[in-house]
């Protein structure tokens, strides 16, 4: 195996810059004054104004920013859990599983992928407006407990990671259909489920467009906040930034956890005893 020369460290080390920098960048403004945004040479030290800051961002009474945590906090949660769940389930199915119509049956999952989300808005508003859901919260959750793009993922995953052998060996044993993909499947699908649930979480916290149709300013989510502290006449750019900081957290949180999943069930397939 070749060692990797200097060019591919400095490479990799310039790359890492560039991608870190807009990040540190807006952790440096929100903890300054607004009179530095428009400085330049951009100011690379913090400052002190960072608890005030934050102190403003939730006393602010337009953007309701606390309450736009805590529903979006619940909403990706939720899809998350489900979306994991019912779509490994899916997944094992439409892998391991005989019965007829299932190829057709996929392809119509498939098939649900090719339209664009921005087409579903309408009708789906009317289905919300019907169940008297507007400004509710599980307008952002019910429709999105199951997704097409993870009942794919997880049923080509379970395909090459789970054994026919393995599920024929535990139908031996007496195991029922369920308690195959609870006891067998689902922990051989952890790093796939691990990546499904951190596309969804990601995917669900940075959700604008249907919140935004759906909800109202007093019960929002956190992006529905973040825009409407920009929404006035005079920007507070170090509150904004002081916002977006403050709702990048979960997901840095999110991606430690799951990130260290991904890379235990891998290491987890990968030692052979």
């Amino acid at each position: 195996m070749r060692t990797s020369g200097p060019v591919v460290y400095l490479t990799l080390l310039a790359a890492i810059a560039l991608s870190v920098f807009p990040l540190y960048w807006l952790f440096v403004v929100a903890t300054r004054a607004n009179d530095v945004v428009g400085d330049w040479p951009p100011p690379l030290t913090p400052g002190g104004n960072l608890g005030e800051n934050i102190t403003r961002l939730f006393a602010a009474e337009d953007a309701n920013f606390l309450v736009g945590m805590v529903n979006s906090a619940i909403a990706s949660c939720t899809v998350t859990v489900s979306v994991v769940f019912f779509c490994s389930l899916a997944g094992f199915a439409f892998a391991k599983l005989r019965f007829r119509g299932r190829n057709a049956l996929l392809l119509v999952v498939l098939a649900t992928m090719m339209i664009p989300v921005q087409m579903g808005v309408i009708p789906l508003y009317m289905i919300m407006v019907e169940l008297g859901w507007q400004n509710r919260l599980q307008a952002v959750i019910v429709p999105f407990l199951v997704s097409a793009f993870g009942v794919f993922l997880m049923r080509q995953y379970a395909e090459r990671a789970v054994p026919d052998e393995l599920v024929e060996a535990a139908r031996v044993d007496g195991c029922s259909t369920f308690g195959i993909f609870w006891k067998v499947v689902l922990p051989a699908l952890r790093p796939g489920a691990s990546v499904l649930g951190l596309f969804t979480f990601m995917g669900t916290w940075n959700e604008f467009l249907w919140p935004l149709a759906v909800l109202e300013a007093d019960n929002p989510t956190v992006q529905f906040s973040l825009s409407q502290l920009s929404s006035t006449y005079y920007t507070d750019y170090t509150l904004m930034f002081s916002g977006t900081l403050i709702a990048t957290l979960p997901l840095l949180a999110v991606f430690l956890v799951f990130g260290r999943q991904i890379i235990g069930g891998i290491m987890e397939g990968a030692v052979k005893a």
